[in-house]
């Protein structure tokens, strides 16, 4: 009875243990196999709480320090990579166009060698019928009906006309590019005014452009020349008006009588080159066959005038 009483009897305290270092016989020592539990019991204390802090603490990315001297790691430049790529592909295609429009013709060139529709003489068309509309002693209206090089099938109105001449007379002044050139002043009804013109005239039937511009200066002004040369043909008006002006340049000058025909009140002067030009710039010259041989020449003689 007495050795039951101190068996049975109560239990001692348990020693206590500080909260900071666990018990080395708590959960850890618990988990070890046999085999390694005196080790464990054998570890210093501070070891053993050390490595429970290190377990008990909840895992985290590992914070890296950069190294000195080397360079952070940029995302955003590396997703901007692709869209520089992207970049340069675009500058390279623009510059192969660019390339491509230098090949290209420029703009307001024309070949020199003109396609065989384009030749003089050559009709592009099928005319289908034809009409005389007016007869006059200058021009003749026709009707035509055609079909256009389109393919387009119409009607046109125009004026057929044997063609004309202009007369660029110079004579030599002081200066070997301001030369005096004869212009004439005559009433012109279609414009309701008088105007200042190059003389110019209608060729007759048959007549040579050349042997028409001699005979109108001649007649016009009474001048002869010696010195012919071609300076340039243009269509006043190739809409509607068939009419092809031919214009001459005379060099070399002789008065002579003027014997203008009855219909024609002509009034004629030598005018410098250089205050013709004036006149074009003051709005003076309104005269189309005027306006183009004038600027023309002053061209080929590599004038410029001040703007």
């Amino acid at each position: 009875m007495k050795s039951t009483k101190k068996t049975t009897g109560k239990p001692s305290p348990a020693k206590a243990v500080p909260v900071d270092q666990p018990n080395p016989d708590g959960p850890v020592a618990a988990e070890q196999s046999p085999a390694s539990e005196p080790q464990a019991r054998a570890a210093k204390p501070g070891k053993a709480a050390k490595t429970v802090k290190s377990a008990a603490k909840p895992t985290s990315a590992p914070k890296v320090r950069p190294v000195q001297g080397a360079r952070k790691p940029a995302p955003e430049k590396a997703a901007k990579a692709p869209a520089r790529k992207a970049g340069k592909k675009a500058v390279r295609f623009r510059s192969t166009v660019k390339a491509e429009t230098k090949k290209a013709p420029k703009p307001g060139r024309l070949s020199a060698t003109a396609p065989e529709s384009d030749a003089p003489g050559h009709d592009p068309v099928k005319l289908l019928d034809s009409k005389l509309v007016y007869e006059g002693p200058l021009f003749r209206v026709m009707s035509d009906h055609l079909i256009e090089p389109s393919g387009r099938e119409s009607r046109r109105d125009v004026i057929r006309h044997n063609g004309s001449v202009v007369i660029l007379a110079i004579q030599p002044g002081k200066k070997k590019k301001d030369p005096w050139v004869v212009i004439e002043r005559q009433y012109r009804h279609a414009a309701g005014q008088f105007l200042w013109e190059l003389p110019a005239g209608k060729l007759d039937a048959g007549e040579t452009a050349l042997a028409g511009a001699q005979r109108e200066l001649i007649e016009e002004t009474g001048y002869h020349s010696q010195n012919w040369s071609p300076l340039v043909e243009y269509f006043a008006s190739p809409g509607f008006l068939g009419e092809s002006m031919k214009v001459f340049l005379a060099e070399g000058l002789t008065a002579g009588d003027a014997h203008p025909e009855e219909d024609e009140n002509i009034e004629f002067r030598l005018v410098k080159l250089s205050e013709l030009l004036d006149m074009v710039d003051a709005g003076k010259i309104i005269d189309g066959k005027t306006l183009t041989t004038v600027l023309l020449y002053a061209r080929k003689l590599g004038l410029k005038r001040k703007r």
